[in-house]
């Protein structure tokens, strides 16, 4: 007979950097009976702030779930510091807003199936019907917001309530062929994951692989990145590139380019879902 596995929490932690920042954390986890399971840290030399991602085993440990964000403020104030508590067991929730591409969206319902996937998708939101038979296919409600420059603020808002009725933890665009609003993106700092080929900004526009054709690139790529309002600047997440020659055609980059930003963008979500990701300022880091 299987068990489940015991319960861990996960401490993302940012603070400027000073001595003994490691050993109060790992002191505080160790004084309430915790097991540390993984611990991984970071200094940005430039700015001088410190990072850490921490792991421990729940499993004997002294303080409720309920209570431990609470027991942790006097650690959090006593270094000015940045945090975040989390828990196994609870898969996150996203939401995944797609247009007329499939294959970021397809990725992604696949691997929410998986049994080691820490996401699932309750709901997706579209501008346009053409993907409802394969929402259909995998069971998840499919809701069509038509957007139109005179309708895009009134949508926005119905969308924002379908979030909140369904307790969404996070929004991903799956090739989401629409820019959000200011209003929209301010409800989910840090927490708008969007794809995009890697050429921006040296080939904008609507047929960006025809034009690196034109250009004789040699490398493709793929950028996935949290969104704020600057279009496209959000803090980077997850990046590939895959080698190209001569001998490829304008088909042959889309093909190649589709199959990377459905892998780097499901890296992306994971990492995020995880909760790997610490925010710093224009910059990530993963761990």
């Amino acid at each position: 007979m299987q068990t489940s596995k015991p319960k861990q929490a996960t401490l993302l932690f940012s603070c400027p950097d000073q001595k003994g920042l490691v050993s109060m954390i790992s002191g505080f986890i160790s004084q309430y009976g915790g097991n540390i399971i993984s611990l991984q840290e970071h200094v940005d030399a430039h700015d001088k702030t410190f990072f850490v991602r921490v792991v421990w085993d729940m499993e004997g440990f002294d303080i409720p779930e309920d209570e431990l964000n609470d027991a942790f403020q006097p650690v959090g104030k006593k270094f000015d510091a940045r945090w975040s508590i989390h828990f196994t067991g609870r898969k996150l929730r996203i939401a995944v807003m797609v247009s007329k591409y499939d294959h970021c969206l397809q990725e992604l319902l696949w691997r929410q199936r998986l049994s080691e996937s820490s996401f699932e998708i309750p709901l997706i939101i579209s501008n346009h019907p053409d993907l409802v038979p394969m929402a259909d296919y995998h069971k998840i409600p499919y809701h069509l917001f038509p957007i139109t420059k005179e309708n895009k603020s009134e949508q926005e808002k119905a969308e924002l309530q379908l979030l909140k009725e369904n307790d969404i933890d996070a929004v991903v665009l799956a090739r989401y062929m629409q820019v959000l609003t200011k209003s929209f993106v301010d409800h989910y700092p840090s927490r708008i994951i969007n794809i995009h080929h890697s050429f921006l900004p040296a080939f904008m526009g609507g047929n960006p692989y025809k034009q690196a054709y034109e250009r004789g690139v040699k490398i493709i790529g793929a950028t996935s990145h949290y969104v704020t309002e600057d279009l496209d600047e959000g803090p980077i997440i997850e990046q590939d590139i895959i080698g190209i020659t001569h001998r490829d055609s304008v088909d042959d980059l889309v093909r190649r380019g589709r199959d990377l930003e459905r892998i780097v963008l499901a890296k992306a979500v994971n990492y995020h879902a995880e909760h790997r990701i610490l925010v710093n300022g224009k910059k990530t880091v993963v761990f």
